[in-house]
């Protein structure tokens, strides 16, 4: 089911930390993707469907500059990414061989995509840089993809970054790195989430004001009672 507008706008209100303890407290502990950090300073948070690519270990006879003329290629899968979606690809860590460069990177944004998360490497930076689409990496390699890596697939269940993804997952990324969330889990997520970040804003201005934080973070029964003042004054200011 598409992520309505609504939804999409509260999710960029919430940070991935807030994000990763919502999901923690659902029962959920493996949700951020180690390894993607955003190539550039200053990335806004964005939220979009997973658009899923799967690498796995070169192999000789199939990891070749001819490949990216196969119908099964990285150029093909570009393709099918939709206008919004975030690609989330699985190159296992590989550290050493760029999976997209700036031309890729620049179809992906002529295209509409969101963004790029991925557990590895790109190549040609300061191309893909410039293209102006937001990616969240591993940094850099100067080699290609098939000098390490062999693409299978895409739009199939992956492990990015320790993380198991699934097409059209939520994905939400800013400073912190990528945070995916189970679409079936969204709009709980959602409704709990602005609760998290509303209190925590308040435990933040007690903190502010010199409050300790014994009693405070997390709060006791006498604190929860404060804060559930506070919003009720808030709920009669905006009548």
């Amino acid at each position: 089911m598409p992520l309505d507008a609504q939804k999409i706008a509260v999710l960029q209100s919430i940070s991935t930390a807030t994000l990763t303890t919502v999901l923690l407290k659902k029962g959920l502990r493996n949700v951020w993707l180690r390894g993607t950090q955003p190539l550039r300073p200053g990335l806004k948070r964005l939220v979009g469907p997973a658009f899923t690519l799967r690498f796995v270990p070169a192999r000789e006879d199939l990891a070749t500059p001819e490949s990216w003329s196969s119908p099964t290629s990285t150029r093909a899968a570009i393709e099918a990414m939709p206008e919004g979606s975030i690609a989330v690809v699985d190159a296992m860590g590989v550290k050493d061989a760029g999976i997209f460069g700036d031309i890729l990177c620049k179809r992906m944004k002529v295209r509409g995509v969101a963004a790029l998360v991925t557990d590895g490497v790109v190549r040609d930076v300061a191309g893909v840089l410039a293209t102006d689409l937001p990616v969240w990496c591993s940094g850099a390699a100067a080699p290609p993809s098939v000098a390490g890596l062999t693409f299978v697939a895409w739009q199939q269940p992956v492990g990015c970054g320790g993380v198991a993804v699934f097409p059209d997952d939520i994905i939400v990324t800013d400073t912190d790195g990528a945070v995916v969330i189970p679409q079936t889990l969204v709009d709980e997520v959602v409704e709990t989430a602005i609760e998290q970040e509303r209190l925590e804003s308040w435990i933040y201005e007690q903190v502010e004001g010199g409050a300790t934080l014994p009693g405070l973070y997390p709060p006791n029964a006498e604190n929860k009672a404060r804060y559930e003042a506070h919003k009720a004054g808030l709920g009669k200011a905006a009548e």
